[in-house]
């Protein structure tokens, strides 16, 4: 069987450490820096540009905006940036002091959602900038990744071992996870309404399906520390090994496949559908990778283990 074929682009220094990546309403692939603060952006067949921050910001995840800009956190600086497709950046400043805010998406009320990692709480910021503030039900949570589903955002509790579900009216909801101290950070909504999660101190990708049932799915290399997750128009979850250096994906009836990035210790970290129907994803040595996926790439059934 063939593996997807891998190509790397080159979009910065080393030390620049791309992190998070989406695809823009452009048709462009814009992503973080966060070791020298800048957001960038890449027109596949063309030259790569960025946009300059405060250097300590620390950009960190970056997704679409209702408004047809692009949305960011800014983990170092507690802030919410927003950057127009033309390069124009505006910042906010959020209620509460050093929270450390890291995940963000837009939610189906036309708001921007996102976690507070530092505070323990759920926030929310209309593109008019007005901020509010849930507190998670847990302290000491480290609330990670948010994404949408529905009428609703759900999002990893990274040190509570569990994944949260927040309505628009702010009722939280929380399902503890199988295994004991596995540490979910990404999370992603298929088109079926699975959520699918990365374990990434269990070395598995989680899926909870649309009845609460939570499946696991335990990696060939248990230490490979699976750290972002994305979803495709098939609901095949597609992730990052940030430890393993390779990018894996695994469908609901647990077939598995994971490959090598070429360049060792690239660290991946973002993963996203790009604007070609490609995965691409972040590498923190300065480089963006494009996965074709291959319907005939080789397989393994994994053990799985359940829990209603």
């Amino acid at each position: 069987m063939t593996p997807p074929a891998i190509e790397e682009h080159a979009v910065s220094g080393r030390d620049s450490g791309p992190y998070a990546i989406t695809t823009g309403p452009d048709g462009a692939l814009w992503f973080t820096m966060v070791h020298s603060g800048r957001i960038g952006r890449l027109n596949p067949g063309h030259e790569p540009t960025s946009h300059q921050l405060a250097p300590d910001s620390g950009p960190t995840v970056i997704s679409n905006g209702p408004d047809g800009a692009l949305w960011f956190t800014e983990y170092r600086a507690h802030r919410i940036g927003r950057i127009t497709t033309a390069g124009r950046v505006t910042e906010f400043t959020l209620p509460t002091a050093e929270c450390g805010p890291f995940g963000i998406a837009a939610g189906p009320d036309g708001a921007l959602w996102f976690t507070e990692t530092a505070a323990d709480r759920i926030g929310r910021l209309t593109t008019d900038g007005t901020a509010t503030e849930y507190p998670l039900p847990r302290t000491g949570a480290f609330p990670s990744a948010i994404a949408a589903a529905g009428d609703a955002m759900w999002f990893t509790m990274n040190q509570a071992n569990a994944i949260g579900r927040i309505g628009m009216n702010g009722r939280i909801t929380v399902h503890e996870l199988p295994t004991e101290a596995a540490a979910p950070v990404g999370i992603a909504v298929s088109p079926d309404g699975s959520v699918w999660f990365t374990e990434i101190a269990a070395g598995q990708i989680g899926r909870m399906a649309p009845g609460g049932r939570i499946t696991e799915y335990p990696l060939p290399d248990r230490s490979a520390r699976p750290h972002a997750v994305t979803t495709d128009a098939d609901g095949t979850a597609w992730f990052t090994e940030w430890g393993g250096n390779r990018v894996g994906s695994v469908t609901s009836d647990g077939k598995l496949a994971v490959h090598d990035l070429p360049t060792p210790a690239s660290e991946p970290h973002g993963i996203t559908v790009g604007p070609d129907g490609a995965l691409w994803t972040a590498l923190e040595v300065g480089a963006l990778a494009r996965i074709e996926p291959d319907t005939t790439r080789t397989t393994m059934n994994t053990e799985q283990r359940n829990a209603s």
